[in-house]
């Protein structure tokens, strides 16, 4: 094997129920490594090299599965560490939609909303697995079926998750699904962010940068209100980078609401365009994310709390990690002036998002 040759392994994790769960680990030499389960898609630990090349790892997980699995029983504080999320990523007002003029009503997991697909979405689910050996990287793809009704939802969703790492330090996740019925779908991967390192504290020193001039403002139940609004003069304007935490405690009633950031950023440009960009100064980790959405969640970890153990055996904590998950916007089933997610028979659900990892000056 050559110096630069990259690495494709399985490995057993543990079993829900009667179903083995494999960990697969992508790595190149000198660059990242990155381990995802088929439970949930996790991407369970992702290392980067600082601007020594000192590797660490920059996400937030559990270490063991039976971690994950107790976080999904009722009563836990869902976190959905680096979780592919589906059906509907976000939030759904009241948990009802209408499509074609029939109403649906889904299970409610987040006070008066369904959140995240449902108390059972994909981020529950073991996911069949494929290696994937390319000419310039290595990978997993991940299939899973969803059946008329699951969640709460129309149509049977035949849904894939492609994770590729490459020589350049790039994360690439791509999505495709079909369905036999018209339905909604808005997926996305919801890993946290420590570009320091997981379990080293809170991320309010890393800055972050959005190519995004409006957000969503939100009620006191976190769903979208009224038309997107200007960032312009609040502290919701990432255009320049700006420390996650210079502004999460000023007087904004936004702010108060969410407890931080918790809000859907409009990005200003499509099709696999530039996004955001986030650095910790200490470390000189820089992550660079482009997508094809339309939207960017931005989650500053404020429901995080102490009793979350990590990977590396230490504590999170309130603030221990950000999030930016691509994705169409809250709520959409029920707002005709947001970008539809509505998937009907005949049609492909299709996007990508790339993360790459790389250091500053």
């Amino acid at each position: 094997m050559s110096q630069r040759e990259p690495e494709l392994r399985r490995e057993q994790f543990g079993r829900v129920g009667d179903t083995d769960v494999h960990r697969y680990v992508l790595a190149w030499p000198g660059g990242l490594t990155v381990r995802v389960l088929d439970y949930g898609g996790v991407i369970q630990s992702l290392e980067a090299p600082d601007r020594h090349g000192v590797p660490a790892n920059v996400v937030l997980g559990f270490p063991t599965l039976d971690d994950y699995v107790a976080n999904t029983r009722p009563g836990a504080t869902r976190v959905f560490f680096g979780a592919v999320i589906g059906r509907y990523a976000n939030r759904i007002a009241r948990g009802a939609f209408t499509l074609d003029d029939v109403q649906h009503q889904l299970p409610l997991n987040n006070g008066p909303n369904s959140l995240h697909g449902g108390p059972a979405g994909f981020d529950t689910r073991v996911w069949s697995a494929t290696e994937l050996h390319e000419t310039d990287s290595v990978g997993v793809r991940l299939e899973l079926v969803s059946p008329h009704g699951d969640g709460g939802f129309p149509g049977a969703v035949e849904a894939q998750v492609t994770y590729r790492l490459d020589r350049h330090n790039r994360l690439s996740i791509t999505y495709r699904a079909t369905t036999d019925a018209p339905t909604v779908l808005n997926m996305t991967n919801h890993t946290y962010w420590n570009l320091a390192g997981e379990g080293s504290g809170d991320v309010h020193r890393q800055s972050l940068m959005l190519n995004a001039s409006r957000f969503c403002a939100v009620d006191e139940a976190l769903i979208p209100v009224g038309a997107p609004v200007p960032v312009e003069a609040s502290p919701f304007d990432f255009r320049l980078p700006t420390a996650i935490g210079a502004r999460i405690r000023a007087a904004h009633p936004q702010l108060r609401i969410a407890g931080g950031y918790d809000h859907n950023w409009v990005l200003d440009s499509s099709g696999a365009s530039f996004a955001a960009q986030a650095c910790d100064p200490v470390s000189g980790r820089l992550l660079t994310l482009w997508t094809s959405e339309p939207g960017l969640q931005f989650y500053s970890g404020n429901f995080l709390t102490d009793d979350l153990v990590g990977t590396g055996g230490r504590a999170y904590g309130r603030g221990a990690g950000f999030a930016l998950e691509a994705q169409h916007f809250p709520d959409s089933p029920n707002r005709q002036d947001f970008p539809s997610t509505v998937l009907r028979p005949g049609d492909v659900y299709h996007q990508e998002t790339v993360f790459q990892l790389s250091t500053a000056d």
